[in-house]
């Protein structure tokens, strides 16, 4: 990914801080046409505005889960294409102590996981990355059940 800051617009009362950075991101055609059909359904009028909202929205997520702290109670849900069952078991078998219950559920070639995990916050958070990271997972998403404060 490439970087470059946009410059000017100060002339208009604005300050360096409402200068942006200028992303340059690689992205496979399939990709961009989904991209394309989202942001028309959603009414983006630009891509680079989708785009800044979903990154705060994956920000949001990091920094909900960063202020955890102690043992804590998760629901997770994860979406992927059913032939990558195997990868995403391997996964799932190295948090194996923190997965209380696991539900699988196939529809139409995806799977579906809900997760029950119990445990320490920083495990909560290294499995959500570690999901989040992997190629084979299409969709995770989660819910903090309980949280020691």
């Amino acid at each position: 990914m490439n970087s470059t800051r946009k410059q000017g617009g100060l002339a208009n009362g604005k300050t360096t801080s409402d200068i942006m950075e200028i992303l340059s991101i690689s992205i496979d055609d399939e990709s961009l046409e989904q991209l394309n059909s989202i942001q028309k359904k959603l009414g983006f009028k630009s891509r680079s505005k989708m785009l800044r909202n979903a990154i705060l929205s994956m920000m949001k997520d990091y920094e909900a889960l960063d202020s955890l702290k102690g043992k804590t109670e998760a629901i997770f849900v994860l979406a992927y294409p059913e032939n990558e069952k195997n990868h995403v078991s391997d996964v799932l078998h190295r948090f194996e102590d923190a997965i209380k219950t696991e539900l699988h559920q196939h529809d139409y070639g995806m799977c579906i996981d809900v997760l029950n995990i119990s445990t320490e916050a920083k495990e909560v958070r290294d499995i959500f990355s570690e999901l989040k990271r992997s190629k084979s997972i299409h969709s995770v998403t989660y819910v903090i059940i309980k949280k020691n404060v």
